[in-house]
């Protein structure tokens, strides 16, 4: 128990980290020198540069709707760890504002926008790594997932088109593509870091506890879990497979309930392009409790 506390107060540590590094590039590459942002970040430059409303409040705003509207979706752990990062990202912001750095950049927007890539592929890839999101779009893109079947990468990719396209009432061309060399080197380092981005995974599982291990992951990640019937080829001994579509972020969810329920479990992580099963939503949506 101990060492389970241990490593929470570890992963925090990161995810906080992770925002931190995040939020330095957003404020000193991407407000200083005006390059855009998709997703909820880009909704908040916008309302900077035409309305003045610093994005420290703005992010946060944002986000509180979508929580209410997400509740369900997300699941207890990873609606937690989403509140989390997102308020963070508020604070960093604020103080990133706060502390002065002279970077010596602005005349260079070519390394202005892979440095701002960096950043912002880094820190999202921890955040993203250690089962967190800062909020915005990844909250729109689930509930669209489970609400109209759309795959997630779609619903982000579209948002991200409407936010940046949007961005052009401050911005110029010029400084848009610049943007978008930012946001290749992003999906670049981001894939790296967390090595997943929004792609779905598939786990198969077998041990000894499938009830127990299917009504953890049920009830703590709200994903649906399906039995398949096997057989050991050489014992002959007859089990439940486990087999559940997931996230990436909750790949790790999954594991950790694995370890402490059964740590001799074997699990297969399939990389899965895409799932279309009106069947399968059904199912989710029996399982769903309220928070």
């Amino acid at each position: 128990m101990h060492n389970e506390k241990l490593t929470e107060v570890k992963e925090l540590i990161l995810i906080a980290f992770g925002v931190a590094i995040y939020t330095f590039g957003f404020v000193n590459f991407n407000m200083a020198n005006h390059l855009a942002e998709g997703g909820a970040s880009g909704i908040t430059l916008i309302l900077h540069a035409i309305f003045g409303i610093n994005p420290a409040y703005s992010s946060l705003f944002l986000n509180i709707p979508l929580f209410l509207l997400g509740a369900k979706i997300l699941g207890k752990r990873s609606l937690a760890l989403t509140i989390y990062g997102t308020v963070l990202m508020s604070v960093f912001i604020w103080i990133w504002q706060k502390v002065p750095f002279y970077l010596g950049l602005q005349d260079d927007m070519m390394l202005v926008a892979v440095t701002a890539g960096i950043f912002s592929g880094v820190g999202s890839g921890i955040v993203f790594r250690y089962g967190a999101t800062t909020g915005g779009s990844d909250i729109v893109a689930r509930i669209a997932e489970e609400r109209l079947g759309v795959k997630l990468g779609q619903t982000l990719l579209l948002i991200d088109a409407l936010v940046l396209t949007a961005s052009l009432s401050y911005i110029d061309l010029k400084f848009m593509l610049y943007t978008l060399i930012a946001s290749f080197v992003f999906s670049q380092i981001v894939t790296v870091v967390q090595n997943g981005g929004y792609h779905i995974r598939g786990m198969l599982i077998i041990t000894r506890h499938s009830e127990k291990a299917a009504k953890a992951i049920l009830t703590n990640i709200n994903r649906g879990v399906t039995f398949l019937k096997g057989q050991g080829a050489y014992s002959g001994s007859e089990y439940n497979v486990m087999y559940v579509t997931l996230n990436p972020s909750e790949v790790r969810d999954v594991k950790h309930i694995l370890s402490e329920i059964d740590p001799d479990a074997f699990i297969s992580i399939l990389d899965v392009d895409e799932v279309v099963s009106s069947d399968f939503k059904i199912r989710r949506k029996n399982y769903d409790k309220p928070l």
